[in-house]
């Protein structure tokens, strides 16, 4: 529940990947499981693919702290899109009148800047291969693993993005089993924390077509960190240049990877729709 009887909230989204904003700097309230869950229902609430609220950090070299909930009510790692549309939310709100934030996340430090052109770019960190990180129980850190589904094998790259990230190839994202196939991959039991399940489409060696069911919130039309995913695993499988045009159902990402020790960067995006005043359930 909430420590406020009603709440403010702005409705953004990244080529359709939508979020209900919090500021959690200029007042302070939680949110319980169920709570969340109504505010997320796109019949009983507000209606997204995730909650996304900001709040002051102790971190010294950030600027914010950025937590992501998903809409059975749990807290994701980190959302790329979900960054774009809060760094817009600080500087339009009047939190910050910075447009470079560095934002606190589970995993450590993502950097967004607000270009001239309203498009934002993130730097999303490098990605991690070793199957602690994931977490992937064993793992071996191969480029291609298989993965047992139903006693057949499927090929997957296994990486974090912040967020755990299991990518595959197919011939024809359009046909791909995303809603079939992807709540199986998402709560496969060697992926303890669950998993992204990431279907990409190889055009040509700087664009590709993605589709990807996000644990804890289905399929979305966009994911930030499932194109970086995608991009990488086409970069180290020699299949991608470093510069990649990452198609989504929503839109266009732009991704990319300058070298294999350095961070990702995601550059899309965001729009507001409206803004709100949400009544916790009683």
């Amino acid at each position: 529940m909430s420590a406020l009887s009603s709440l403010p909230f702005t409705k953004m989204h990244g080529l359709g990947n939508d979020f209900v904003v919090f500021d959690g700097v200029s007042q302070t309230f939680t949110l319980d499981r169920d709570a969340l869950r109504q505010l997320a229902h796109r019949r009983f609430g507000v209606g997204c693919d995730q909650i996304l609220l900001i709040e002051p950090t102790a971190q010294k070299d950030a600027d914010f702290r950025f937590r992501i909930f998903n809409i059975d009510g749990s807290e994701a790692a980190n959302c790329g899109n979900g960054a774009c549309c809060l760094a817009v939310f600080a500087y339009t709100h009047g939190l910050t009148n910075k447009r470079s934030l560095r934002l606190q996340i589970e995993s450590g430090i993502i950097e967004a800047h607000i270009e001239d052109d309203g498009q934002v770019r993130v730097d999303m960190g490098p990605p991690r291969f070793d199957p602690a990180d994931i977490p992937f129980i064993g793992g071996t850190s191969a480029i291609v693993e298989p993965l047992d589904l139903f006693g057949e094998s499927v090929a997957i790259t296994a990486l974090s993005m912040g967020n755990p990230h299991a990518v595959q190839i197919v011939p024809n994202a359009a046909e791909a089993p995303v809603d079939t196939q992807g709540p199986f991959i998402e709560t496969h039991v060697r992926f303890p924390k669950g998993v992204n399940a990431v279907y990409m489409q190889i055009l040509d060696r700087s664009h590709i077509r993605i589709r990807v069911w996000v644990r804890g919130a289905g399929e979305t039309l966009a994911c930030g960190t499932g194109a970086c995913a995608a991009v990488v695993t086409g970069i180290r499988r020699e299949l991608l240049d470093r510069n990649v045009e990452v198609e989504t159902n929503g839109g266009m990402l732009s991704v990319s990877w300058p070298d294999d020790d350095a961070s990702v960067v995601m550059r899309g995006p965001t729009e507001t729709t409206f803004e709100g005043i949400w009544q916790p359930p009683v």
